[in-house]
């Protein structure tokens, strides 16, 4: 992947191969499900969800994982479940030779939109 300036969700999960697709775009989908209110943004090169103006999470496709960065509220919260993946302290890797877990990319999400809506409500 050498483009870096990408448009939109769309123009990103098209410069890969038809599987790697087909998983971003289901990730795509099940962010959406968990945050309808979340808009689809390209936020450090990579596929963006935002909520009440703050990132939700970010998803990237790379050559044997997917990165997925829930940020490091979102990594702690599901600490154990998340364990058997590699990551640092904002990220996660879903290998590509294993199922997705979108079950749990779901509730990460709607941990994440608990804690942007409590962090917008305190604002106001």
């Amino acid at each position: 992947m050498t483009k870096t300036n990408f448009k939109s969700v769309d123009e990103y999960i098209a410069t890969f191969s038809p599987d790697t697709q087909e998983l971003l775009q289901s990730i795509r989908d099940t962010v959406l499900k968990a945050a309808p209110e979340a808009t689809e943004a390209i936020s450090y090169q990579m596929p963006t969800f935002k909520l009440k103006g703050k990132n939700l999470v970010h998803f990237a496709a790379f050559k044997n994982h997917i990165g997925f960065y829930p940020t490091p509220n979102g990594i702690e919260e599901f600490k154990e479940e998340l364990s058997q993946y590699k990551g640092a302290k904002g990220s996660v890797q879903f290998p590509l030779d294993q199922p997705i877990p979108y079950d749990l990319i779901s509730r990460v999400v709607a941990f994440r939109v608990g804690e942007n809506q409590t962090r917008a409500k305190a604002k106001h």
